[in-house]
């Protein structure tokens, strides 16, 4: 059986976006002058010069003349009564993509970003309206560096000392692996915004080889992974990886996941009314979650409604019996308040051009 997710998804044509280039990229590219100074002034938006990087006539000649010097541009920005801001953005071909800003609160200067790692999404989830678009393409990793860069100059934070990065938009990040860990690589360069990867995190609906892939990278973010069922059945139902990587091998690539001192999974479950959401569910995750409840946490997310999708959000009774019951069996358990919900910015929610 072939699956979209099998294939690799298509790139973007042209020159690469300067955004996306190591030190070591723009050295072998022939770039003139010290290639970890171009980075820095390339990623260190705060030290740029009225919203542009402070470079040299040559360098900003030749880096015009080679690469692709331009982020995606802020096509309209949705203000939550949260306080949380859902920003389309137009890519370069005319594709658009959403990220999501979210101030952690008033008083403070922390921001989650929640970004994209594609145009689309081969997955095929039916409780998430990305899924609903299929794949147009990957983004590269230039283009995922710039929706950072943008929102931070943009909305801030002027500075990436209190930025926490989580690849929970559109796309399923492992499906893009190469062009992720690149932006990755990039984004924690200590020539660069130097942010820890353990303030970064990606999300997986369960792409097995992926995560076996990853693993082994380095530097390797935090790990999330959206589960979502409790049975084969179910899951093969509303998550279609599920019939090529089952819930038995899920467990065995995490079983080979080899933490880090301090690092922690998050199992990101996402209540659909009378689909996932009963007693027997949550027995059924804390039994597969294993000895993993005692030291991980489990999120629970109520089911974002959208046109896309027929699913339910659980009722509170539900939610609050499903959590108590995962706490009395050992589980370490939050329940997620979906921010942005009523700009559809909430997890599930993003689609564009459907």
């Amino acid at each position: 059986m072939n699956f979209a997710w099998d294939q690799p998804a298509p790139e973007r044509k042209g020159r690469p976006n300067a955004f996306g280039l190591t030190p070591e990229d723009l050295e072998s590219l022939g770039c003139p002058g010290r290639s970890q100074h171009v980075f820095s002034q390339l990623q260190r938006q705060w030290q740029w010069i009225e919203e542009h990087p402070f470079l040299s006539k040559e360098v900003r000649y030749w880096l015009e003349d080679h690469t692709d010097l331009s982020l995606p541009i802020l096509s309209q920005a949705l203000h939550s009564e949260d306080g949380s801001t859902k920003c389309i953005l137009s890519l370069n071909d005319g594709e658009l993509i959403e990220v999501v800003h979210m101030p952690r609160e008033v008083k403070t200067s922390r921001v989650t970003l929640c970004i994209s790692s594609q145009v689309g999404c081969a997955m095929g989830c039916t409780f998430c309206a990305t899924g609903a678009m299929g794949i147009k393409r990957n983004l590269e990793s230039g283009e995922i560096v710039g929706q950072v860069l943008l929102l931070m100059k943009t909305l801030g934070p002027k500075t990436p000392d209190h930025l926490t990065l989580v690849f929970m938009g559109m796309g399923e990040p492992l499906h893009n692996l190469m062009n992720v860990h690149k932006a990755i690589q990039i984004l924690s360069h200590s020539h660069g915004l130097n942010i820890s990867p353990k303030r970064i995190t990606v999300s997986t609906s369960g792409l097995v080889s992926g995560i076996e892939r990853l693993a082994r990278m380095t530097p390797r973010p935090l790990l999330a992974i959206s589960l979502n069922a409790t049975t084969d059945e179910v899951r093969s139902s509303s998550m279609p990886i599920n019939r090529a990587y089952n819930l038995s091998q899920l467990r065995h690539a995490l079983d080979s996941w080899i933490l880090k001192t301090n690092e922690k999974l998050t199992f990101e479950y996402v209540l659909m009314r009378g689909v996932n959401d009963s007693y027997l569910d949550a027995h059924r995750l804390s039994e597969w979650l294993g000895e993993l409840r005692h030291q991980h946490n489990v999120n629970l997310i109520p089911m974002n409604e959208h046109r896309a999708s027929d699913q339910k959000e659980p009722s509170r009774e539900s939610l609050e019996i499903f959590s108590r019951t995962l706490r009395d069996l050992g589980c370490f358990v939050t329940v997620r308040k979906s921010r942005g919900r009523d700009i559809q910015a909430a997890c599930g929610q993003l689609i564009r051009n459907l």
